[in-house]
């Protein structure tokens, strides 16, 4: 009887001991959490974002516009480039070809027609033509724009723009450059004042 309760006694008491650990908080073994040591209530700087270049291609005017040709009847200096601001026709020829001859026959009614609004430039890109030989042409002609010889290095300048067909006399090259100083080539042949003057508006319009 003493050894019944002795064991009733144990029982008793582990389960006491059981039901204590099982109340008691446990210890908590999950991870802390982490914290990101950079967000310690530090504002997130945002650099501007870095200055883009301005990366187009400079496009630089071309020597035949720049060089200095001599006005064979006046013995004077210029450029294309100081006619800025009013439409220039440059057209290349030589004395020998009478399809020139025939196309300057029509640049004289257009500057009967306009005056100096238009500027009208004929360079001799014949390398075995001298100024004196322009110069009988023009004055036989009557012919009052600019002429000039073409310096060599125009002439090569103006074939790398613009092709060999440039210096083609017979074609009757013509350049048309608009008062901002771009330029284009004109379709080849001989062409009318009044078709001049058209093209002229028509490329040249702001």
């Amino acid at each position: 009887m003493k050894s019944s309760n002795s064991f009733l006694g144990i029982v008793i008491f582990t389960s006491l001991i059981f039901i204590v650990s099982a109340c008691s908080p446990g210890q908590d073994t999950s991870a802390p959490a982490q914290t990101d040591s950079n967000s310690d209530d530090k504002t997130t700087e945002t650099s501007s974002p870095p200055k883009i270049e301005d990366t187009a291609a400079v496009v630089s005017t071309p020597l035949w516009m720049t060089a200095e040709l001599k006005d064979v009847r006046t013995g004077e200096t210029f450029k294309v480039t100081d006619f800025k601001g009013k439409p220039v026709l440059l057209e290349s020829f030589a004395v020998w070809c009478p399809i020139c001859t025939q196309q300057q026959e029509e640049v004289k009614k257009l500057h009967a027609d306009v005056g100096d609004d238009i500027i009208t430039i004929s360079l001799d890109t014949d390398q075995n033509e001298d100024e004196g030989r322009v110069l009988d042409h023009i004055t036989k002609h009557d012919f009052t724009w600019y002429y000039a010889v073409s310096p060599i290095e125009v002439t090569r300048s103006l074939i790398d723009d613009f092709g060999p067909r440039v210096i083609n006399a017979p074609l009757v090259p013509k350049i048309l450059v608009c008062e901002d100083q771009s330029f284009k080539l004109l379709p080849f042949g001989v062409k009318s004042a009044s078709n001049l003057k058209q093209t002229v508006a028509q490329e040249c319009s702001a």
